[in-house]
Parts: C-alpha cells; sequence; structure tokens
C-alpha cells in the first residue's frame, strides 16, 4: 500500500472505507479497522460524516472512467484501421512501379446500395469520388478510399446507362444518361444539383462522354458532351449552353459506346450494326469503318501514346506514331466473345481471344503495355500489348455475375494540385491515358485504382 498511496492518502482511504461500514451497519468491522488502522477518538460524527458517500462516489467515477477510455480506445483502433486501409500511400507497395500495375483480388472495397444492376462507374478526376449508374434509376455517389456512399442522385425515370466527369476547366461536372431518353448534367460542388436536362434523341441514350479540346499538351478545357443512343446517332452538345451543336449519322443501328480521342479531335462509336467508326469531331465526318465483328460491338477504347511503341510491333510498323498524335489504335470488344485491336486506317492488326461470354469493358492500362476488358463470363482480363496480346493475368469471378463496366482513376499532374485538377479534369479522358510530360516538364502521375460494376449490383474498387 505504501508503494501506490502516500500517509495521507492512505489514511483518507482508511476514513472512507470506516464511514462506508458504519454506514451499512458494519459497525464491529468499522471499530477493528480503525483499531488496526490506528485511527483513534479522532474519527467522530462530523468526520464520519465528510466521508460517508466518498467511497462509493469514487467507485462510480473510476467504472465511468474505465467505460470512457475503452470506448475511446476501440475508436481509437477503428480510426487507425480505417487511416491504414484508406490511405493510398500506406498501400502502396515500396518500389512498385505503377506502369505494370494490374488488379488482384480480393477487390478493396465491394460498394453496396444499388437495388438493380449495375451500369456504369466514372471517377472524379480530383478527389475521391466515384460515381455508379444502375438499373434502379439512381446514381450512387461513393467514397472509394473509404468505401462509403456520399449520397444518391436521383433524377432519371428510367435506368441510368452511363455516366462521365468532366466539363470546363475549374468546373468539374457529372453527366449521365438514360432509358428515359435524357441527358442529365449535375453539379457535384452543389451538392450534385441537376443544372440541366438536355432531351434531343428519340430514343434511350447508351453512353456520355466529355470530349477534351485542344492539341496534346495545351489546357484541355472542354464544354462538349458527346452521346450515343439507340436512335442510331451520336449527338455533340454545348455544356454550357445545352444545345445539340452536332448530329452525327452514319451507324445503321443502336449505338452502344462512343470514346473521344485524348485531344478531342476524333471520336470512336460502335453499335448493334456489328461496327466499329472513326469520326472528325470537329466537322462529324466519316473517316473509318473497323468492320469484322460477328456480333453487336458492346465497347471501344482508343490507345494512349503509351502504347503506340507496343502496338506498332502489333502492326508490323518499324516506328512508333508520334506521341503527339491520336486515334492511332483502338480496340474494340464485342458480343462475339473477342477483343479487336485496330489501326486509325481500319486495319485489323490483331484478335483477343479468351473471354467465354459477351465483352462488356475495355480499358487501357494508362502506361501503356495492358489493355483491360470486362466480361460476362464474371472475370476481368489483362492482356500484354508487349508480348503479342497475350492474356497475363485473369481475375477469376470478379463479381458474382456479369461484369458490365470497367474503368481506371484518371492521373493527375505531380507536385502540381492546381494543375493537375485541371488537367486531371478535361487532359485525361476517364478510364484513358495522361498526356506524356506535357511542355512545362509536368508528368502525370498514375493512380492505380479501377472500379467496376455488374448485374450483381455490387460496384467493387480494385487498388494497389
Amino acid at each position: 500500500m505504501s508503494q501506490l498511496l502516500t500517509s495521507r492518502q492512505a489514511e483518507e482511504l482508511h476514513k472512507s472505507i470506516i464511514a462506508y461500514l458504519s454506514a451499512i451497519g458494519l459497525n464491529e468491522s468499522a471499530s477493528a479497522l480503525r483499531k488496526e488502522s490506528q485511527i483513534g477518538d479522532s474519527f467522530d460524527d462530523a468526520t464520519r460524516k465528510k466521508y460517508e458517500g466518498l467511497l462509493e462516489k469514487k467507485w462510480t467515477s473510476v467504472v465511468r472512467l474505465q467505460k470512457k477510455i475503452m470506448d475511446l480506445e476501440s475508436r481509437n483502433a477503428t480510426l487507425q484501421h480505417e487511416l491504414d486501409s484508406s490511405t493510398p500511400t500506406s498501400l502502396l507497395r515500396k518500389n512498385q512501379d505503377p506502369t505494370s500495375w494490374l488488379p488482384r483480388s480480393p477487390a478493396r472495397h465491394t460498394l453496396q446500395s444499388h437495388r438493380q444492376p449495375v451500369t456504369c462507374v466514372a471517377f472524379h478526376p480530383i478527389f475521391s469520388s466515384l460515381a455508379s449508374g444502375s438499373e434502379d434509376t439512381t446514381i450512387k455517389i461513393w467514397d472509394w478510399e473509404l468505401g462509403e456512399l456520399e449520397r444518391t442522385v436521383k433524377g432519371h425515370t428510367k435506368g441510368v446507362l452511363d455516366v462521365d466527369f468532366g466539363g470546363p476547366r475549374g468546373g468539374t461536372l457529372l453527366a449521365s444518361c438514360s432509358s428515359d431518353i435524357t441527358i442529365k448534367l449535375w453539379d457535384p460542388s452543389d451538392e450534385y444539383k441537376n443544372i440541366r436536362t438536355l432531351p434531343g434523341h428519340d430514343h434511350s441514350v447508351s453512353a456520355v462522354r466529355f470530349v477534351p479540346s485542344g492539341a496534346a499538351g495545351s489546357p484541355a478545357s472542354g464544354n462538349l458532351l458527346v452521346s450515343a443512343s439507340r436512335d442510331k446517332t451520336l449527338r455533340v452538345w454545348d455544356v454550357t449552353t445545352g444545345y445539340c451543336v452536332k448530329t452525327i449519322r452514319g451507324h445503321a443501328d443502336w449505338v452502344r459506346d462512343v470514346a473521344p480521342s485524348i485531344d478531342g479531335r476524333w471520336l470512336v462509336s460502335a453499335g448493334n450494326d456489328q461496327t466499329a467508326r472513326l469520326w472528325d469531331a470537329a466537322s462529324g465526318e466519316a473517316k473509318t469503318a473497323f468492320v469484322g465483328h460477328e456480333h453487336h460491338v458492346e465497347c471501344v477504347a482508343i490507345a494512349p501514346p503509351a502504347s503506340y511503341s507496343h502496338l506498332a510491333g502489333l502492326a508490323g510498323l518499324k516506328k512508333a506514331p508520334p506521341a503527339g498524335s491520336s486515334a492511332e489504335f483502338i480496340a474494340t470488344g464485342s458480343r462475339d466473345k473477342t477483343i479487336k485491336v485496330w489501326d486509325g486506317r481500319g486495319t485489323l492488326i490483331k484478335t483477343l481471344v479468351g473471354h467465354d461470354n459477351w465483352v462488356r469493358g475495355l480499358v487501357f492500362h494508362p502506361g501503356g503495355k495492358y489493355l483491360l476488358s470486362c466480361s460476362d463470363d464474371k472475370t476481368i482480363r489483362c492482356w500484354d500489348l508487349a508480348q503479342e496480346g497475350k492474356c497475363v493475368k485473369t481475375l477469376e469471378d470478379a463479381h458474382g455475375h456479369f461484369v458490365s463496366c470497367i474503368r481506371w482513376a484518371p492521373s493527375v499532374v505531380k507536385d502540381d494540385p492546381l494543375n493537375g485538377a485541371a488537367a486531371g479534369a478535361n487532359g485525361v479522358v476517364n478510364g484513358g491515358a495522361p498526356k506524356k510530360d506535357e511542355p512545362g516538364g509536368q508528368k502525370m502521375n498514375i493512380r492505380c485504382v479501377i472500379a467496376t460494376g455488374s448485374v450483381d449490383q455490387n460496384v467493387r474498387v480494385f487498388a494497389s
């Protein structure tokens, strides 16, 4: 006792115990303790009243404090776990080259809230927000780092078929399209308020993409949006006015997907007429038709300049196209279960065979070496363009049902958050690739994050 309490503290404790024993009628015990602890006649009625109840108060205080400490320790452990699992830098493997990173199971997060199949996903260019659209008519906004639902955006009256972030520099918008024949624009900076609805298509709108503007290396602020529809047309919209500035006709059936080139000069579309088509974005003139699939073409992707050196070999070219050019190579995925890689003149240079069902989504690795695909066979496959398109990785059962969409988090400019925001918002097409070494000497920082959506109603985030 002497090691823990001073003599005065010990005396106070003894008096509190004697007062407690007296209060509950254990007078003999109280007397014995007074005798053994040498507390004599000084312990009168006034002293007893002073110490009465003190022991109980101390006891309950200790219990309350213990509970508070336990609660705080539990909360601290939860926050530490959240920090460890959510901070990308803490999860980056040392010496890992982001240009060779590929997704692996299990997914970092499985995001659950949709009540119908998930049809589309898109990353915010700056923040850790991820949008997903579903046949349940809603758009969900998630924090992909934390794996938490931030909000549900409602406005469409039928299934949401595609979403994309982009827009004028410094003013990122979210665009969505739906089977209800409309395109809607939402403002992320104003609680995703619906700021404009774009009517004009005559049937379901299958895909929307913001179109970057300006030559490679210039500030790529874009106020144009392109949409693809079941009415067989592509439409180009000015998001600042809401006007349709161009209608592009040429497909003979439902247009399923559209992708703009990194400089906004070209558009590639694909559809149920079993073709993909290359268009001049400025004039709307058809440049090339890609013919060879034996079923509906579900998806298209334009190769980034980082892929040119690998694809040039596949195409039999002695020299890769210049990095400043765009739409030199494209990939298409079809219900015929194949992926086809073409040059910009419409020549088929490789057919990738491996999926056991419809190919539903394609994305080129920003590092340029790989092409990733998702399919109704529930897998994600990684194709190595440096090895003649060999499938080098398969994520079996990436979802519990058909995998309907795949997107890559857009890259950001290193060490320059302001320019990174602008370039991320517009210079990097969502799910596309960054521009290499811009004139200002800036380099793009690849984010090793992929999101997928599925008929199993889940969104999954695969991250390093």
